[in-house]
């Protein structure tokens, strides 16, 4: 499929709502046979699982995925650890690894999208997108409202104050914080 771009949109087009971006509703009701969950995880019912069969979705053990957010691996994987906590209303766009341990608050957006802009005699929408990896390793925290952007790695046992907007990599052992967020202090 990858050397033939006609039967890759032809398939998209039937997984894909091409309005909504999201999968068809036929493809949605088989979500429980390509979804990896682990023992004892737990997704909310009001949560939108927006994961073709294409692209990896797995959630590890004991892993909670609060209500009112929203999971996309369209793009790329969307891989959470074990004993890791998706709080309520958080918006992840894969490609997306989150490690163990890992508690994220309320109103997070986590993408790994960006929409390309260069040509101005093109639409904006119709000059596609490109991805970066996101990396967040085990045992962070991240505070409310705060965003990570495309290709940023955090790094082990750090925390994200609220609000923060990170554009660069964490180190381990660190908080950040701000607009863009940069270290302000090591973590014991």
């Amino acid at each position: 499929m990858k050397n033939s771009p006609r039967l890759k949109r032809l398939v998209d087009f039937f997984v894909m709502n091409q309005t909504e971006t999201r999968p068809r509703w036929y493809i949605r009701l088989l979500a429980p046979l390509y979804q990896k969950r682990g023992r004892g995880s737990v997704i909310h019912n009001s949560v939108r699982m927006d994961t073709p069969p294409y692209r990896r979705f797995a959630i590890g053990q004991k892993s909670v995925i609060e209500s009112f957010s929203c999971i996309n691996n369209a793009v790329g994987d969307v891989i959470i650890g074990d004993h890791t906590r998706i709080g309520i209303h958080n918006t992840i766009i894969g490609p997306v690894t989150i490690g163990n341990h890992v508690n994220l608050a309320q109103g997070i957006v986590i993408t790994a999208l960006n929409h390309n802009f260069s040509d101005k005699e093109q639409f904006i929408d119709e000059q596609g997108i490109s991805t970066e990896n996101i990396v967040i390793e085990d045992d962070v925290w991240i505070g409310a409202n705060a965003i990570v952007l495309p290709g940023v790695r955090i790094g082990r046992h750090s925390v994200v104050a609220a609000g923060s907007v990170v554009t660069r990599d964490v180190p381990s052992g660190v908080l950040v914080a701000g607009a863009p967020a940069v270290v302000k202090r090591e973590i014991c």
